[in-house]
């Protein structure tokens, strides 16, 4: 399968510790499976930045490493109180031991609903029910040096 990642530069060679903490499924590289969606986030990190130009870097990855035991993978089919209170510990630096991840992305208005659950305004059931109702794109988060491995450049 193609992954896509949207940036405001070439991405040549993945490293891992110049990623960002604190992201939904914690400190890692983001793809998804969408290259309309990489084309916006590259536009939106050049416009934040300031700097170079918007890029969409496009990987190999084979998916049939999903169904086998070489990576430690967690796969989030929809919006559960498992997803959310997963993207809840790694958005508060929290971690966890999966190679890949994948999953709903919390935008600003998820993060809106996440901030009220964590306020206790709504309960946990009210948030995932909220949240279950938003059209979430899928994310790919690969945050080990054995994951980047499986991705090649195109």
């Amino acid at each position: 399968m193609i992954l896509y990642h949207g940036s405001n530069t070439d991405i040549e060679k993945i490293d891992l510790n110049i990623c960002h903490p604190n992201k939904d499924f914690g400190r890692g590289f983001y793809l998804t499976d969408i290259q309309e969606q990489a084309e916006q986030m590259d536009i939106r990190r050049t416009r934040i930045t300031g700097e170079g130009s918007p890029i969409v870097s496009k990987f190999n990855f084979d998916e049939e490493l999903l169904s086998t035991n070489k990576l430690n993978i967690k796969i989030f089919d929809s919006p559960t109180e498992e997803w959310a209170l997963f993207v809840l510990n790694n958005r508060n630096g929290g971690s966890h031991q999966f190679d890949i991840v994948i999953g709903p992305i919390a935008d600003d208005g998820v993060v809106f609903q996440l901030e009220r659950y964590m306020q206790k305004i709504i309960p946990l059931d009210v948030l995932v029910k909220e949240l279950t109702y938003r059209k979430l794109n899928k994310q790919y988060y690969f945050g080990t040096e054995k994951a980047i491995l499986e991705l090649q450049k195109i």
